[in-house]
């Protein structure tokens, strides 16, 4: 299916998932079909699984937008508690379309408690309510992280799923890049073609030394986060200057300030100095920054907090922001506070997920889940841009779900082409 058939399903107010490739044109055409809605007096809510792949569309998380929060699953008695508070009910009764991105990411589990949340605030037993509902994302990436190392259900294999009478628009053509090469290899890696995915990887250069890339603005990408702490700590250390260290502060039950601990991104020690490559983690729009964006460090205020370029050239000041869990009287019963920011000359495939990069080096040598390395290698814009330190087996497999559900997903993407033809 193309974009322009895509669209017109979409305006029809079906429920959709979007797929396809990476650079199909996916969130490319969500944006245009947000700006249709932002012409009607439909209201949309933009969302995704994760705070990284929100920011592409100036979005908010999933979790962070339905009151979810950290849990997998909720009881009525705790969307009860929800409805208590105000802007979660004037924000759920006024959307009537709700956007959710790379839904890869997200737990079946997490799909019907949101449907279950929809379903409450809209004082409705249809589907989310009674919202349209418009999913985007691709298989094929991957899957949802089970703390307890579990296997995870895709959303595929939820009630909501089967309940919302979903039409599948599987995009095809190219849009993030133009190179065969870099094309040919995310193809046979979806075509779970390993043979064909190794002899093309192994035309690649493998490993330019870090002379040769200094200076080339590369983003280096691990799979472990030890690898990714042990080369923020070693470029931290090639800095001569000062230190300053940030040290997180907790409130509440030691359980629940574990679990927001665990839930965040936020370092419960942070050392920075001037010239540091640094990623923000959490959204603050007054002061100009999304989780996700990426700056350095140029200066320090009177009070010590850092002073940070973005790309862009803008300079913004990060504060302390906090995280909170509330009980059903919306009182604070746990709390972390920590500077939202990370050091970022390299950072994890997971958190790599839903990024365009120029250039990356990339570690594939330690690749423990299947689609990491697909993950990583669809991050770039070209094949040149591609450098490769190391690479296992691991990195050129996919979920057998993934590429079992990926024919049901094109026969059903060809009836909804069928339907929008009659």
């Amino acid at each position: 299916m193309n974009q322009d058939q895509a669209l017109e399903i979409l305006k029809k107010g079906h429920n959709v998932f979007l797929t396809g490739a990476p650079g199909a044109g996916k969130t490319f055409l969500l944006n245009k079909f947000i700006a249709e809605l932002r012409s009607t007096e439909k209201t949309v809510a933009i969302t995704a699984s994760t705070g990284i792949a929100a920011t592409h569309m100036n979005g908010v998380t999933i979790h962070s937008w339905s009151g979810l929060g950290i849990k997998e699953t909720i009881t009525d008695q705790e969307i009860k508690g929800l409805m208590k508070r105000r802007y979660l009910f004037k924000r759920l009764r006024k959307t009537d379309v709700l956007i959710i991105d790379e839904v890869s990411m997200l737990k079946a589990s997490q799909f019907d408690a949101v449907d279950k949340i929809c379903q409450y605030f809209k004082a409705s037993f249809m589907p989310f309510g009674g919202m349209q509902v418009v999913l985007s994302g691709d298989f094929f990436q991957l899957p949802p992280i089970d703390r307890n190392g579990g296997e995870v259900s895709f959303i595929t294999n939820s009630a909501a799923w089967k309940n919302l009478d979903i039409k599948v628009c599987y995009l095809q053509g190219q849009f993030r890049h133009s190179d065969e090469k870099l094309g040919a290899l995310l193809e046979s890696i979806r075509e779970n073609d390993i043979v064909l995915a190794k002899n093309i990887l192994q035309a690649r250069n493998y490993a330019e030394s870090d002379a040769e890339l200094r200076g080339k603005n590369v983003t280096k990408l691990y799979t472990h986060n030890v690898d990714v702490d042990a080369m923020n700590t070693q470029e931290l250390g090639k800095i001569d200057g000062k230190e300053f260290t940030y040290h997180m502060q907790s409130y509440g039950k030691q359980e629940l300030s574990d679990t927001l601990k665990r839930g965040c991104l936020a370092q419960e020690k942070l050392v920075l100095k001037k010239g540091a490559q640094v990623m923000f983690i959490k959204n603050n729009f007054e002061e100009g920054y999304v989780n996700g964006t990426q700056g350095t460090v140029v200066d320090f205020d009177v009070l010590g907090m850092p002073i940070i370029k973005i790309t862009g050239g803008q300079k913004v000041s990060a504060v302390k922001a906090s995280w909170k869990i509330e009980n059903e009287e919306e009182e604070v019963v746990a709390e972390i506070t920590q500077i939202p920011l990370r050091l970022a000359w390299a950072i994890t495939v997971h958190k790599s997920q839903g990024m365009n990069l120029d250039a990356a080096q990339v570690d594939l040598s330690k690749c423990f889940v299947k689609g990491m390395g697909y993950v990583a290698l669809s991050r770039l814009r070209s094949f040149d841009g591609l450098h490769v330190l190391g690479v296992n087996d691991m990195a050129f497999m996919v979920n057998d779900e993934a590429v079992a559900l990926d024919g049901k997903l094109k026969d059903a993407s060809a009836r909804a082409l069928k339907l929008l033809e009659a």
